[in-house]
């Protein structure tokens, strides 16, 4: 088979990956408003993958476009280390949490600049509670069409990937009983959860121009559905996930978004237009995903039925099978699986480092460890 200089088989596409991190105090281990310190001091080593976000609260670095999951996972490792390293250089540390733990984060102190501003004068209050951390996936589809056609394909998915990485029970010092918390506060957006059902690129852009026309965008670059395509590369991107506490699971969860897309490609081809679930059952999904990550029940969005939430994963990945096959990243994710069910998501190994002594501190040293572990000492207190 022919490869690239990546190391990939050529009929896989590439995908690239997005992280966003908290930025804390390493001693009081609250939430500061010192992304720009961290984005400075890491953009030596990390050039452009390195950026600020919508608060003074994060940090967001990115991978060059990947074939291999092997080169995307060194760059995941690196821009982690790279992170932490300016962090710790300022007595700051970059959390991989979906969520703060610690620290004022409402409102948040958001980054200056006319976007922003007009943001602000849109969203309102949507903007208190932005301090919230995601992963995104990008994988190549050049053919706007056929793009659209295969989110039909992935939307159904959407609640189990959000599951897979739950990763955000803390808000403001107190457990809010969810696995992800992040979705809850994001789903408050106009604009947020899954894309409607479209036919075409056509559809999908008067779409947006509609949302545009009615005041819920500010620009086109802000619709923020878990699913879309890119404003600025050509390629679908997913945007449900929490970030994952370590970067083995963000390339794992990449790769099994990227088999999915594969997977539907060729269901789009065969002519197969993709199902349609009831928005009420993909609300309760939501939900329910959002609420039990992993250690609990999700719903069969064709069904309305509930069904443990590692069945639910365990079908993705069986669905995705022949693509990781292809690719060579069946075994990295049937790991990561194995892992999840063994340790937990997210969620679960924040409030295990919770549970012996009961600090909140414990669980923002546990994370920090997770974000970048050859490079993190624990913070003595």
């Amino acid at each position: 088979m022919v490869t690239t200089e990546q190391g990939g088989p050529t009929s896989v596409p590439r995908l690239g990956v997005e992280e966003e991190f908290l930025v804390v105090d390493a001693a009081h281990r609250g939430v500061v408003p010192e992304a720009a310190t961290v984005v400075d001091r890491a953009r030596p080593a990390l050039g452009p993958r390195v950026d600020g976000e919508i608060t003074k609260l994060q940090v967001e670095t990115r991978t060059d476009p990947c074939r291999s999951l092997d080169v995307l996972h060194a760059q995941l490792v690196d821009g982690r280390a790279a992170i932490q390293s300016a962090a710790r250089s300022a007595g700051l540390r970059v959390l991989a949490s979906g969520s703060p733990v610690l620290g004022r984060a409402v409102p948040p102190p958001v980054t200056e600049g006319p976007r922003q501003d007009r943001g602000t004068a849109t969203f309102r209050g949507l903007h208190d509670e932005l301090a919230i951390c995601a992963l995104h996936v990008h994988v190549e589809q050049p053919d706007r069409d056929r793009a659209v056609l295969i989110g039909n394909h992935l939307r159904p998915h959407l609640p189990a990937l959000l599951t897979l990485t739950a990763n955000s029970p803390y808000w403001s010092e107190r457990d809010t009983g969810y696995a992800s918390w992040r979705t809850i506060t994001w789903g408050r957006w106009p604009v947020a959860g899954p894309p409607p059902y479209l036919t075409s690129a056509k559809q999908y852009d008067d779409h947006v121009d509609a949302l545009l026309e009615a005041g819920a965008l500010v620009d086109h670059g802000t619709v923020f559905w878990d699913l879309r395509l890119s404003t600025r590369h050509p390629t679908i991107e997913v945007r449900v996930a929490d970030v994952p506490l370590t970067a083995p699971e963000s390339a794992a969860f990449a790769a099994l978004v990227r088999a999915l897309t594969v997977v539907a490609g060729e269901a789009v081809d065969r002519g197969d237009e993709g199902p349609r679930p009831a928005p009420e059952l993909m609300r309760l999904a939501y939900w329910r995903a959002a609420r039990d990550g992993m250690g609990g029940q999700g719903i069969d969005v064709a069904t309305g039925r509930p069904l443990p939430a590692a069945t639910l994963a365990e079908r993705l990945v069986e669905r995705a099978r022949p693509a990781l096959d292809e690719a060579g990243d069946r075994e990295r994710v049937e790991g990561w699986l194995a892992g999840l069910a063994h340790g937990g998501d997210g969620a679960t190994r924040q409030r295990d480092a919770r549970a012996s002594r009961g600090r909140l501190t414990d669980v923002v040293d546990t994370i920090a460890r997770h974000t970048a572990p050859e490079r993190e000492e624990r913070t003595s207190e």
